[in-house]
């Protein structure tokens, strides 16, 4: 919850900075330029769902409060769509990119060892303390967690980020259709995500990004 709560907290206020710099302050008006979890937190997105995913096993899903934004007020609007809708998965990666390369320092002076299968300390610290051992196990939770968090908002399926970024792309002519398909969005996203579609992405994501995590190691 901690890595996850920070996560979306960081996503959303990238997606109001963004904004703010593409000229509509609504969201910084709100707040939303903000690491404080309680301006993004959603109570049904970000508490209800990954509790429920927890005790039942189901796919994680979960979201933050959406950062208000003003399309009228943004200069360039094609461009500042794309890159408000992509901000806050760039900082997702991000965040998994830092996480990723203190673990391979770590691992590289020989104080994490996490190839043998165990997520604690090397051979050489013996005495480690469990409080070191939940600090590895946290950057990994942040590696695993952001990468998952920027391949989920990247699904072009509204109200999903990646829906944005393909809509700034694609021709004018195709924004009737967006708008058709977001009446729909959460819909597609139930069924996407009882029907395995997620499970299968993640199924070829996850194993991939962990690999490049440990290649060399």
């Amino acid at each position: 919850m901690v890595a996850l709560i920070f996560s979306l907290s960081v996503h959303e206020s990238a997606h109001a900075w963004t904004s703010n710099y593409f000229g509509d302050d609504f969201a910084r008006l709100q707040g939303r330029i903000s690491l404080n979890p309680i301006a993004h937190v959603d109570p049904i997105g970000t508490l209800l769902f990954p509790a429920m995913a927890y005790f039942t096993g189901a796919p994680l899903i979960g979201w933050a409060k959406p950062t208000p934004v003003n399309p009228f007020r943004w200069r360039n609007k094609r461009v500042a769509n794309f890159w408000v809708s992509i901000a806050g998965v760039i900082c997702n990666f991000a965040i998994a990119i830092v996480a990723g390369i203190i673990l391979r320092v770590l691992m590289a002076v020989n104080i994490v060892d996490l190839t043998s299968g165990r997520w604690g300390l090397g051979a050489e610290a013996a005495n480690h303390s469990l409080i070191a051992e939940g600090a590895v196990e946290l950057l990994l939770i942040f590696f695993t967690l952001n990468v998952a968090l920027g391949v989920f908002n990247l699904i072009p399926i509204p109200p999903l980020d990646g829906s944005k970024v393909l809509q700034s792309i694609l021709p004018p002519s195709f924004e009737p259709g967006f708008e058709a398909l977001e009446r729909f969005g959460f819909i597609l996203l139930i069924l996407a995500m009882f029907t395995g579609v997620f499970r299968a992405i993640f199924n070829v994501v996850m194993p991939l990004a962990l690999r490049l995590l440990f290649v060399g190691a």
